[in-house]
């Protein structure tokens, strides 16, 4: 048993004295932050020596000691505890036993957390802190440590019949929605938070002031301009009716302009960067309006893996982050794209990438013109985008996640007017399909890789 009273051990200096300030009788109290060996080991240009400097030694022993001993010791490892163990120390001027095992069980699993990172990161390296040949070779660990901390239940998951959690990694890296300030509005619902995902992913893609307005994870519309207000003009009127009900997102600051002219319509959520005073005044009246704010997006790159859940396991790769430059873009055809068609090319396969396979986008360089969506049939995907439109497509640039397998596809988009199109190319038949856009006077260019989304 600890008979010094309360022991701060690297504790939080001003939660520490709000301990001391609180008027208690004695009491056994241990309070334990680790050196912050994962978040250090996270920073870039960080050299091997000083990463195993931050490998903790005493503390999670005095942790293991403390946790052990809880019916007699409370101990602490997550400021987020500090308020609560405050408020019931004030109270009743001792921590109750169930609060001290509930501290010990969070404490054992910080431990363990805690050694499983740095077991995670040495295992990588050789003792001279290299990458080992077998990782030079994978990526992919033996075995796969998932640590999340839980942020809220949620009213329900993509059905009402069905219960929802969210829980956001450990270490955050990059600005996210599971990291985001909510301003104001209802509580955020399963569907919500995959719409503000996929919108902040899709508008991080562009340096130009950038809008896109989701429903259902796929992009109604997307706007680039010279302000907020212009860029979400653009993406509202690819497809006003979809955008009923939809998910925006900005990454630029929202002001006051852009925040009139979205509240015309009725709209579920907001991410962006930032909101302007004015704004967050004018949309307070739209009390179920979720305005959510996430900070810079310089910064923006998912970090670790993407995963797919299924039965019995998880998928794992890699983040699709990979976009086309100039010197990818092979010239197939007889003639080459224009300066604006070229631009509206680049446009259009960035937003491919964030439209669910099949995906067709039909685009100017700064707005998208109609998406045709999740189509079992490519020349269906066509078909549907332009029917989307509901406008003129002469001179349209088109962009297909995957090649087009047959030539129906480019005939379609011909008869809609389109002039330029991208498409990765290695169908079998793409000399038919090379053909038949010389034929049209279409200007095509490859890729030569896919953006498929499932």
């Amino acid at each position: 048993k600890i008979h010094a009273g309360i022991m701060a051990v690297r504790g939080n200096a001003k939660h520490m004295n709000d301990i001391r300030r609180a008027g208690i009788k004695p009491i056994d109290l241990v309070v334990v932050n680790l050196y912050p060996f994962e978040k250090t080991a996270a920073m870039p240009r960080i050299g091997f020596d000083e990463i195993v400097e931050m490998i903790d030694v005493g503390g999670p022993t005095m942790i293991r000691a403390a946790a052990k001993n809880f019916r007699h010791v409370a101990v602490i490892v997550d400021p987020l505890d500090y308020p609560r163990t405050i408020a019931e120390i004030r109270q009743n001027g001792s921590l109750s036993e169930a609060h001290r095992f509930e501290l010990a069980k969070k404490a054992f699993r910080h431990v363990a957390s805690y050694d499983t990172a740095i077991f995670a990161y040495l295992s990588r390296l050789r003792p001279d802190g290299t990458l080992s040949p077998e990782v030079a070779r994978s990526p992919y660990p033996d075995k796969l440590r998932l640590e999340l901390y839980k942020i809220q239940d949620l009213r329900y998951g993509e059905n009402p019949h069905q219960s929802a959690g969210f829980y956001r990694e450990i270490v955050a890296t990059s600005p996210s929605i599971a990291s985001a300030l909510k301003l104001q509005g209802k509580e955020l619902s399963f569907n919500n938070i995959v719409d503000l995902d996929a919108a902040l992913s899709l508008v991080s893609e562009f340096e130009e002031t950038a809008c896109a307005i989701m429903k259902h994870t796929n992009p109604c519309g997307v706007g680039l301009g010279e302000t907020a207000r212009e860029a979400y003009r653009k993406a509202f009127e690819t497809d006003s009716v979809s955008a009923y009900g939809g998910v925006i997102g900005f990454n630029a600051p929202v002001d006051r302009e852009a925040a009139e002219a979205i509240a015309e319509q009725f709209v579920e959520a907001i991410v962006a960067p930032s909101f302007t005073a004015q704004a967050q005044e004018f949309l307070a009246a739209k009390k179920q309006l979720r305005l959510i704010e996430v900070g810079s997006l310089r910064n923006y790159r998912p970090a670790g893996f993407d995963m797919k859940r299924v039965t019995g396991g998880i998928l794992v790769q890699e983040w699709d982050v990979r976009d086309a430059d100039s010197s990818e873009m092979r010239v197939v055809t007889r003639r080459a794209p224009s300066p604006d068609e070229t631009l509206a090319l680049r446009f259009a396969w960035k937003v491919a990438k964030h439209v669910r396979s099949n995906a067709i986008v039909y685009a100017r360089k700064d707005r998208t013109l109609g998406i045709g969506a999740g189509q079992m049939s490519r020349v269906d995907s066509v078909r549907i985008g332009a029917e989307k439109a509901g406008r003129s497509l002469s001179g349209a640039a088109l962009a297909s996640d995957a090649f087009f397998p047959f030539r129906d596809g480019l005939d379609e988009a011909a008869a809609r007017g389109v002039t330029a199109v991208i498409q990765p190319g290695g169908s079998i038949r793409d000399s038919e399909t090379i053909a038949a856009a010389d034929e049209h006077g279409i200007a095509m260019v490859f890729t030569g890789y896919r953006h498929f989304r499932h």
